[in-house]
């Protein structure tokens, strides 16, 4: 990502110099506006977090991959544990708090190029947050599990959170369910960018699913669901294991 297009790396960038939270702002292609994260979410600890985030995190083993790290605290936390935690985003921005604050291995990789990984490298993929959502769509799902396939051990798992697009009653997103359905797409397919002062983020596909469809989408791959944590709520993860 180019600089000048990272306003989400700015945020953290911004948050991260002056201590003040911030959130960034998304923008959907139905001209929908909101707030990202909460303000300040990026630099919390573990303590903060969720009992669901903690218990997800707790599942971790082995050699670790965070996938859209952010600002590192997912990583940061397993790398004081004692864990091998890379972490990759595809901001810079990002990437450059995350080194700023301690973390040993951080590369800016976007999730379409983890296949430059070397094979067999990690134990876990960790996709923390919604961060299921940069599959970005059923298809391409599909193509990057494969890589994800080639770079993880025997035994290997993602741990991947995401948000069940159904549990909603807000006119504005059951509309953009209906109008996705009419384009193809899954319903809680959302075509977004980020924004953050005057820098504009590009626009790209974040995808929210309920756990039926991620099933669904794991039907014809190398991996399969080994649990769900807590799956009747909007937020849930999901623990993916590979085919053996």
């Amino acid at each position: 990502m180019k600089s000048e297009l990272d306003a989400y790396g700015r945020q953290l960038l911004a948050q991260f110099k002056t201590g003040i939270p911030t959130a960034e702002i998304i923008e959907r292609d139905d001209y929908y506006i909101d707030t990202g994260s909460d303000a300040g979410l990026y630099f919390t600890v573990y303590e903060q977090w969720s009992d669901l985030e903690r218990r997800a995190i707790d599942r971790a083993k082995g050699r670790v991959l965070d996938i859209g790290c952010g600002a590192g605290r997912h990583s940061l936390y397993l790398q004081q544990k004692g864990f091998d935690a890379t972490g990759i985003d595809n901001s810079p921005g990002a990437i450059e708090v995350c080194r700023a604050r301690g973390l040993k291995k951080a590369l800016v990789c976007p999730v379409e190029r983890i296949d430059e990984l070397s094979p067999r490298s990690f134990d876990t993929i960790l996709m923390m947050g919604n961060n299921f959502g940069l599959f970005g769509g059923a298809k391409n799902a599909g193509i990057i599990l494969e890589k994800m396939h080639r770079i993880t051990a025997r035994e290997a798992q993602i741990i991947a959170g995401t948000h069940n697009p159904y549990q909603t009653e807000e006119p504005e997103h059951l509309g953009y369910h209906e109008l996705n359905r009419k384009r193809g797409r899954l319903p809680g397919q959302s075509k977004i960018r980020v924004r953050f002062g005057k820098i504009v983020g590009e626009w790209f596909d974040y995808l929210f699913v309920s756990p039926e469809e991620m099933q669904e989408i794991l039907k014809n791959t190398n991996w399969q669901i080994k649990e769900f944590l807590e799956p009747q709520n909007a937020a849930y993860f999901a623990v993916i294991e590979k085919k053996l």
